[in-house]
């Protein structure tokens, strides 16, 4: 499905309906960004930042990949040494002496590893746990303050960083547009329905609650039948992610369809999300009922809100907190 024919109408929060024609396109964005741009960036370090000692961890530095390494650590027969993954890499050769490798364990400096404790590797970005050694990479892989990856979905984007530097990226870089407001009024229209061969997305972002939300709206493969999906994602962490609801709602002729819930968090991937279908679906038929007319032309309006769930002390519950 060609995106140069979506339309998108968008109306905020009370002002009156002005149509903008986006052109939006399938990006061929090639990050050439380093990923310590911006003064958010994801390699910037605190002056109060804790680092590692520094001697040791030279120690158990791979020469080839430069990661720390992890039983089974190898030697050379004149001490050199590297981690596993990398002895197959170099066809069992010292990349120091070029000497053969063998199957020599370097035991002592696994010893050494073990005892070890180290901060997280995000330690610059805010965490301050202290892990023992064979922890750390599992800690790591779950970390708060782990960059986010770029939430764009028409690209495999590799830049990562923080929120406010990715919404300047998806800004500058993506051209995506940017509203200010927790309800929305949408109008996609497309030309031709029945091509959906490939994914096809729209994706706007909303700044409300001082956060930022992705909204997806896009057109893929449903086994066999084409379906239009809309889904809401939070520029944030799952556990923060669940401060907020949702709702969506496509309807015409005295029919609607209304979908409420939890937006997920960045975290998981644009992917996961649209395939575990935690979203408005709308099936093809449905959506050219809803088009109206002669049922060639997809005209499909979609309103929703984003509010804050405020907890009632005295009751026990969520009460929401909507804008005005």
């Amino acid at each position: 499905m060609d995106l140069e024919s979506v339309e998108c109408v968008s109306s905020l929060d009370g002002m009156d309906e002005d149509e903008i024609h986006t052109n939006h396109h399938h990006s061929e964005f090639s990050s050439t960004k380093p990923r310590n741009g911006g003064t958010n960036n994801v390699n910037s370090v605190g002056s109060t930042a804790l680092a590692p000692a520094t001697s040791v961890h030279e120690l158990l530095e791979c020469p080839v990949c430069t990661n720390s390494m992890y039983p089974p650590i190898h030697q050379c027969h004149n001490g050199h040494t590297l981690c596993s993954t990398c002895k197959t890499r170099v066809h069992n050769r010292c990349p120091t002496c070029r000497q053969e490798l063998g199957d020599i364990r370097c035991l002592a400096l696994e010893k050494v590893a073990e005892s070890l404790e180290l901060p997280c590797k995000y330690y610059s970005l805010g965490c301050s746990e202290i892990f023992p050694y064979y922890s750390k990479l599992k800690h790591e892989t779950v970390c708060n303050y782990r960059p986010y990856t770029c939430p764009y979905a028409g690209s495999e984007c590799s830049v990562v960083g923080d929120i406010p530097f990715l919404v300047a990226h998806l800004r500058d870089d993506h051209k995506v547009d940017m509203h200010t407001g927790c309800t929305f009024n949408h109008r996609y229209v497309k030309s031709n329905p029945r091509e959906v061969e490939n994914a096809t997305w729209m994706l706007t972002v909303f700044h409300c609650f001082g956060q930022y939300f992705c909204l997806h709206f896009e057109a893929f493969q449903l086994g066999m039948a084409p379906v239009y999906m809309a889904f809401l994602r939070f520029m944030g962490d799952e556990n923060d992610a669940r401060n907020y609801s949702y709702s969506l709602e496509v309807g015409a002729n005295g029919r609607k369809l209304i979908w409420e819930g939890t937006p997920r968090s960045v975290r998981d991937s644009h992917r996961k999300v649209r395939d575990s279908h935690d979203g408005l679906i709308i099936q093809r038929n449905m959506a050219l009922f809803f088009s109206g007319g002669d049922r060639k032309e997809l005209k499909l309006r979609v309103t929703g809100r984003i509010w804050k769930e405020q907890q009632n002390s005295d009751a026990g519950v969520c009460m929401p907190n909507l804008c005005s």
